[in-house]
């Protein structure tokens, strides 16, 4: 949890323009810098609290993933993290975003048990260094030591070949109401 600081900056930088997780979420230009970083706080210091967040050295790409078998969330974070959302948006944003967490929820598998990559992320002042993709095939070498596979969701249509390289393959698309696709990934061990 001590690099907290800068992995939020690293998730604000690097989704400030995804297609989920950017304007879709966080409509107001003036205000989505202050929001995404107060959004992703609040995202990462739940998620953190597992073993499994991989950093590089400065913090330049992060991977956070959750162990097989556990919540992104307990109840209580899920119900904090709902106000926060209502707060720095209003109701009617807070229903877009809080919806597209439950379709997520909702096409998530249960089984076969698997590590869940929830956000991979390159600071944008590192952006198309492939650190990020180093990153990622770092923490698939060390689930492929634990025989697991390993499952995520790509906002960005632009990153799937991404993931493809390292072993995933379609798993299935959720529509979003407002038409943006998400593609989930599977990967089995290697």
């Amino acid at each position: 949890m001590g690099d907290i600081d800068a992995v939020v900056e690293t998730m604000t930088t690097a989704f400030a323009h995804d297609p989920v997780w950017g304007a879709y979420s966080f409509p107001d230009p003036v205000r989505q810098p202050e929001q995404s970083r107060r959004f992703w706080r609040a995202c990462l210091e739940a998620e953190m609290r597992f073993p499994w967040t991989w950093v590089t050295a400065r913090c330049e790409a992060a991977a956070v993933w959750i162990p097989p078998g556990e919540p992104e969330m307990t109840p209580e974070q899920e119900e904090r993290f709902a106000e926060l959302v209502e707060e720095l948006l209003g109701p009617e944003q807070a229903a877009v975003v809080l919806g597209a967490f439950g379709l997520l929820d909702r096409h998530h598998p249960q089984e076969p048990p698997h590590y869940y990559l929830s956000l991979l992320a390159t600071h944008d002042d590192h952006r198309g260094d492939g650190i990020g993709m180093a990153l990622l095939g770092h923490c698939l070498e060390q689930i492929d030591r634990e025989r697991m596979p390993a499952y995520l969701e790509s906002t960005n249509p632009a990153n799937d070949h991404r993931y493809m390289r390292h072993g995933f393959r379609p798993h299935g698309t959720i529509t979003l109401p407002s038409g943006h696709v998400v593609t989930t990934m599977w990967r089995d061990p290697r």
